[in-house]
């Protein structure tokens, strides 16, 4: 039964019992967390041997470049021809900076204010106004880098197969204000969407009105599937067939492939691109840590194992994710309060509850010992339209915490659904 379909009398009566139950939770002590999606310890508990890849190997060279040393600017040669084959890009195309590829982005951004990109007319810090296209619900740390450097977000609905391409299409072809476009093109955060290839067509086929519109491919989980292996199309190689090479910048990095704090984070694009990038690094750095892309060259070998390694991954979180839809399913199918993504990889589910309630979920949370993700933090500025959407990152508690957290999160889900229905009865 729904719980539109319920009488005033019924959801009362249920709201008292649930608001006995909450009462518990709120004065239990309990703290539980899934805010963020975090690896838990068995997950960085299977790349322990990468610490001992080095010592096992005998010594720190790599292709006749001492690792312990200064240079290699944009990354060791191996370490490229690594990540070219993990991620389908070319090796030449790839700079390989820190652990962060969130860092890269966040230069990528700067230097475009400093000095602009190759094809730029002027810095964008001398533009008069500059703007991105958002699609959300998305990252709130992409946002975050716009609100921080002025940058005005435009929000674009997400759809099943990617974002809104027709409103992407229609405002980037007109106005040159707009220079550029943020993208999780697979396991999308947090709707677990995979662009589909007509979307990645769609993207490469754009005439920007920007000469310098760029395309901030986060491929942040392009190896992390629960079970098969969800191919999307190369945007750099569409982009190369359709006479706009300059216009991606793919992002990618081993942070929770193998530990968060000291992976390795890379970034691809045109000649032009890198080209100028590495010009600007020259001043910036005299070099990364190639001790740890040594190390992760040493511990995974090749790409057989990367997948290996990601399968374990895989054992880990598909659990974690079946335990929370199969809960949502159980207690809120039917109930007409809500409705949640089933993605078959990366690290998060978003869930809409009824429009209006999403704020009153969140407070709800806190008071009952629960973090989740801030309600509207999926959104520009914080602002999410329908007041309805919440991220969920199962990936950090262990199993038993996380059905706990689930279970008060849902005990709040019902409590304001039930208030907004109410509500909307006076």
């Amino acid at each position: 039964m729904t719980y539109q379909s319920m009488t005033d009398e019924q959801l009362i009566s249920l709201r008292g019992s649930l608001m006995r139950q909450y009462e518990i939770y709120a004065s239990d002590g309990v703290k539980l967390d899934m805010a963020r999606g975090k690896p838990e310890k068995s997950q960085l508990d299977i790349s322990e041997g990468m610490l001992s890849a080095i010592a096992e190997n005998g010594d720190c060279m790599s292709d006749d470049v001492d690792c312990r040393n200064y240079g290699g600017l944009d990354g060791l040669d191996c370490a490229k021809r690594f990540f070219g084959e993990v991620f389908d890009l070319n090796p030449d195309s790839i700079i390989i900076g820190g652990n962060s590829s969130l860092n890269m982005m966040y230069d990528t951004i700067a230097r475009a204010f400093s000095f602009g990109f190759c094809d730029s007319e002027r810095p964008w810090s001398k533009e008069p106004k500059v703007k991105f296209l958002c699609p959300s619900p998305g990252y709130d740390r992409h946002f975050a880098i716009c609100e921080l450097f002025g940058i005005e977000m435009i929000t674009v609905d997400m759809q099943k197969d990617g974002p809104d391409m027709d409103k992407i299409k229609r405002l980037a072809e007109t106005d040159s204000a707009i220079k550029g476009v943020w993208c999780v093109p697979k396991y999308s955060n947090p709707t677990g969407v995979v662009y589909s290839d007509d979307t990645v067509r769609a993207f490469a086929s754009l005439n920007p009105a920007a000469p310098d519109f760029r395309i901030f491919w986060d491929n942040a989980y392009a190896i992390h599937d629960f079970d098969k292996n969800i191919k999307i199309l190369n945007i750099l190689d569409e982009c190369e067939k359709s006479g706009r090479p300059n216009m991606p910048l793919v992002f990618a990095s081993t942070s929770k492939v193998t530990y968060p704090g000291s992976g390795v984070a890379l970034m691809a694009g045109s000649a032009e691109n890198v080209a100028q990038i590495k010009k600007l690094l020259a001043i910036q750095t005299i070099g990364p840590d190639k001790m740890n892309q040594l190390r992760h060259v040493l511990f995974f070998k090749d790409r057989a194992g990367v997948a290996a390694h990601m399968k374990k991954h895989a054992e880990i979180l598909a659990p974690k994710f079946n335990a929370v839809t199969d809960m949502f399913e159980k207690e809120l199918s039917g109930t007409g309060t809500a409705s949640w993504t089933t993605p078959k990889g990366g690290y998060f589910i978003s869930f809409d509850s009824l429009c209006g309630c999403a704020k009153e979920i969140y407070e709800l949370a806190v008071g009952a010992g629960l973090t989740v993700t801030k309600a509207g933090d999926t959104y520009p500025y914080g602002k999410d339209p329908n007041n309805s959407n919440i991220r969920i990152a199962p990936s950090f508690p262990p199993i038993e915490q996380l059905r706990a957290a689930v279970e008060r999160f849902i005990l709040c889900v019902k409590l304001a659904s039930i208030d907004k229905i109410l509500g909307e009865r006076k």
